[in-house]
């Protein structure tokens, strides 16, 4: 096993100091990163520089693109707003003030993340945990509220931007606790961010090890998200505590919990190293199930070849592909997004492409507000072309599983590009949609008036 490197990470502050950035880059692209980086979340480490970027193909690079800030991430209007104050010298205040002010456009918390998934007990609302379907609640530890990189499509990107008001985060694991016992429909507890696998053992521990203490007969499964796997493997063999890390899964798989390591994989290149090998390994060995998933990005990896290559290489390794998503309605969507119909025909391609063992993958879907859209894919229905989708998970569970019809629209990027295929006003579930959400506004309103 190859040693590690130092761990070194960069951002808007320092990226100029990396060698390759002032090898291949103009200084009109380096500016062009200077500018985005101060509205989008932007760090990056040297695993990602010195093993996953091709500088020499830097400008069509995924990783790079998946890294890096891209001038077109921004729209020309609120990229030249950024780019003239730092021209004209102003100060981290005033920088800020422009950043927030196009943020806030920026659709931060789409979905109803904010109106209608925070949860509470006892009348006290649980800001760290999201609980839009049943089985489920995400949980985001305080202290995991950062990456070892931030990917330039992130839909958490509110996280790491510095604004309190637009973050998920939570400490302390009792009153999770306590929301687990009163709600026995929860199965599942997934642990996200940022990414948790940035946190060190004990701090990892002092939040699952509560979870297994408490013995809740309900909990079945812990889930932890991260893209360690991909940006910095070296957590699970090489840094100091990675013993720790790994003893630690083996106490989830040794309480009689099962432990689902959700690595996140946005291109075949994360794949190709030793370390990512070895890491994988390490993971396993302890008990652990490692499930991908990635969203579809034009510009990254909006290829058939991509997605085949990735999920037989994920195999090979060990791993068991999950998800493919569609880039979410947020933050740089423009740039990234692939219309519906194009991102069904690449998973098609690609599915065709690989042997039974791979297609336990699902997708493409899309993490709406009314629940997690599959594209079954386009049909014909009396002559006339539509395009079939149905739901994973739904607000209300009655949907899942139900088959919906829409009017075939090549350029539709996300739910509410869609309409009803033979005239209707509402697609089947919308009705009860704007009465959940209507509801939520309701009770979200009276919580702010006094209560007389």
């Amino acid at each position: 096993m190859k040693p590690a490197p130092k761990y070194k990470v960069f951002g808007v502050n320092n990226f100029r100091k990396i060698p390759q950035v002032e090898a291949f880059l103009s200084e009109e692209e380096r500016f062009a990163i200077e500018v985005v980086g101060n509205v989008l979340p932007f760090k990056v480490n040297n695993y990602v520089i010195d093993e996953l970027i091709d500088w020499e193909n830097v400008r069509q690079d995924p990783l790079y693109i998946l890294t890096f800030p891209q001038k077109e991430m921004l729209s020309s209007e609120h990229f030249d707003k950024m780019a003239t104050a730092i021209l004209q010298g102003g100060d981290r205040i005033a920088i800020k003030t422009i950043a927030n002010e196009i943020r806030y456009q920026l659709n931060p918390h789409p979905a109803g993340q904010q109106q209608m998934n925070v949860p509470e007990i006892d009348g006290q609302k649980l800001p760290g945990i999201q609980h839009k379907y049943d089985q489920t609640i995400l949980f985001f530890p305080q202290h995991g509220q950062t990456c070892h990189a931030y990917c330039t499509f992130c839909f958490r990107w509110p996280q790491f931007v510095g604004i309190d008001e637009l973050k998920f985060a939570m400490k302390e694991t009792e009153l999770m606790i306590k929301y687990l016992k009163a709600h026995p429909e929860v199965t599942d507890v997934l642990f996200t961010g940022g990414d948790p696998m940035i946190m060190k053992a004990d701090r990892l521990r002092s939040y699952i090890l509560p979870l297994l203490e408490a013995d809740l007969p309900n909990l079945q499964t812990i889930r932890i998200g991260t893209k360690a796997l991909g940006y910095w493997p070296y957590r699970f063999t090489h840094d100091n505590d990675a013993e720790e890390v790994l003893d630690l899964f083996r106490n989830v798989k040794e309480a009689g919990k099962h432990l689902a390591f959700m690595a996140h994989f946005n291109s075949p290149v994360e794949l190709k190293t030793e370390a990512v090998a070895d890491a994988v390994r390490a993971i396993k060995e302890t008990g652990a199930e490692i499930r991908t998933q990635s969203p579809i990005m034009r510009n990254i990896n909006d290829s058939s070849e991509a997605w085949s290559t990735m999920w037989k290489e994920q195999v090979r390794l060990g791993m068991i592909p999950y998800y493919m998503f569609l880039a979410r309605d947020t933050g740089p969507q423009d740039y990234f997004a692939v219309p519906l119909i194009r991102a069904w025909e690449i998973f098609q391609k690609a599915y065709s492409q690989v042997s039974g063992i791979a297609r336990t993958v699902r997708g493409p879907s899309m993490s709406a507000g009314p629940g997690k859209v599959h594209i079954i894919g386009p049909g014909v229905i009396s002559g006339k072309k539509v395009l079939y989708l149905t739901f994973i998970q739904g607000r209300n569970a009655d949907w899942v599983n139900r088959p919906f019809v829409a009017k075939y629209d090549p350029e539709a990027i996300w739910l509410d590009d869609l309409v009803p295929a033979f005239g209707e006003d509402k697609f089947m579930f919308e009705k009860e949609y704007e009465e959940l959400q209507q509801e939520s506004m309701t009770k979200n309103s009276l919580e702010l008036v006094p209560n007389y």
